[in-house]
């Protein structure tokens, strides 16, 4: 049974008819890019081929009652009351997306709905996006909201920011409200343009999840957006976009080490992302793949993101015939890689990194050949 089968016979086991319509919004892998986004820079990320599901009705009162089939509860609330930390994390997403509605002046409604999901959670791979995106859907869906890819993604970023308390950039958000199929996206993080660019042809995108875990909140992630702003301050810019590589190497000796490398991961990769979007557009893999091999070291080595499973894992997947480039994706600290590889040896490249990954860390793998989706939908009637 699909996802999307799951939520609607749920929904009709607990509320006694069919839903009327099914949210869907994705995960994403970021290809290249990591870190940029919230320095105004540049991202390319592609929805993916799992995501969150939200079989759904309207209500006539202002109550969401939502039952989730991954943790087996129910959370409740009023959109008339939006108070933090009452519900489950899970549920405080859906709540703050309907606060940060609000907070752009939108009237909702309520709705009963079932949510399941099949993008790992804390994998790096956005589950938290997908459920905003997912619940935004509903949300417009029944309060007779057109949708508006960016401007839902915007709302999504407040969420984190200031509902959850994440200080996240608008790449996730984005890539699961716009995402094209067979398409990255090359989104200009400063002005939120958004630019399919085709992934080159013969090619899979290999997930690999470390079965490690970070947690951006408490985490290093904080610090790390810090230091760019300290580095952004000493050049008297907005943002690490502003800023070009000869500028950076031109002041390594006056700031100080730690942000001097911050900075340079941000600017270099910036670059990497620019030129990869030329590549993908000439179709080629050889050229993306040595970018997301130095994307890699520059955040292992400048932006100390990694952990020694993504190191680990990232150079069992360069040392495959098969593989183009790999890279640590997503915060990092834990979670997931992304390698880019033939599609004809996908399958025996999943094998082989698995096999090799088991030996060195004890720990067996997650493995997602992964397809590149549209962004968040919702269907116009349901039918399982």
């Amino acid at each position: 049974m699909s996802l999307r089968e799951q939520v609607i016979t749920e929904f009709q086991r607990r509320f006694g008819e069919a839903p009327t319509t099914v949210a869907r919004a994705p995960g994403r892998v970021n290809l290249i890019g990591e870190h940029t986004d919230y320095n105004d820079g540049f991202v390319m990320p592609m929805a993916i081929n799992r995501a969150v599901w939200i079989a759904l009705r309207p209500r006539l009162d202002p109550y969401v009652v939502v039952y989730s089939c991954d943790m087996d509860e129910v959370a409740e609330f009023s959109v008339l009351e939006m108070v933090k930390g009452r519900h489950s994390q899970w549920a405080e997403y859906i709540k703050g997306v309907a606060w940060s509605m609000q907070e752009a002046g939108l009237t909702l409604k309520g709705w009963d709905g079932v949510i399941a999901g099949d993008v790992p959670i804390g994998a790096g791979l956005s589950s938290s996006a997908a459920v905003e995106m997912a619940a935004a859907r509903a949300f417009g869906h029944t309060s007779g909201i057109a949708w508006q890819p960016v401007e839902a993604a915007k709302m999504g970023q407040k969420t984190e920011n200031e509902w959850i308390g994440v200080n996240s950039g608008i790449m996730d958000q984005t890539i699961s409200a716009g995402g094209v199929e067979d398409n990255a996206l090359l989104i200009d993080c400063r002005w939120l343009t958004l630019t399919p660019v085709p992934l080159p042809p013969e090619t899979a995108v290999v997930i690999m999840d470390t079965m490690t875990r970070r947690e951006l909140i408490g985490s290093e992630y904080n610090v790390r957006r810090e230091q760019c702003e300290t580095a952004a301050k000493f050049f008297n810019v907005p943002a690490l976009r502003d800023v070009n590589p000869a500028q950076i190497e031109a002041v390594k000796d006056l700031l100080e080490d730690v942000v001097y490398r911050r900075a340079k991961h941000v600017v270099t990769e910036n670059a990497r992302t620019l030129e990869a979007a030329d590549v993908m557009r000439a179709g080629d893999a050889v050229q993306l793949g040595l970018l997301m091999n130095a994307s890699h070291a520059s955040l292992r080595d400048d932006f100390e993101v990694t952990n020694n499973a993504l190191n680990v894992i990232v150079e069992i997947a360069q040392a495959q015939p098969a593989c183009y480039g790999a890279r640590m994706t997503g915060g990092g600290f834990g979670g997931c890689a992304v390698a880019l590889v033939k599609l004809s040896e996908a399958e025996a490249f999943a094998s082989a990194v698995t096999a090799e990954y088991e030996k060195r860390q004890s720990r067996t793998p997650a493995i997602y050949v992964s397809t590149a989706t549209d962004g968040a939908s919702i269907s116009p009637e349901v039918s399982a």
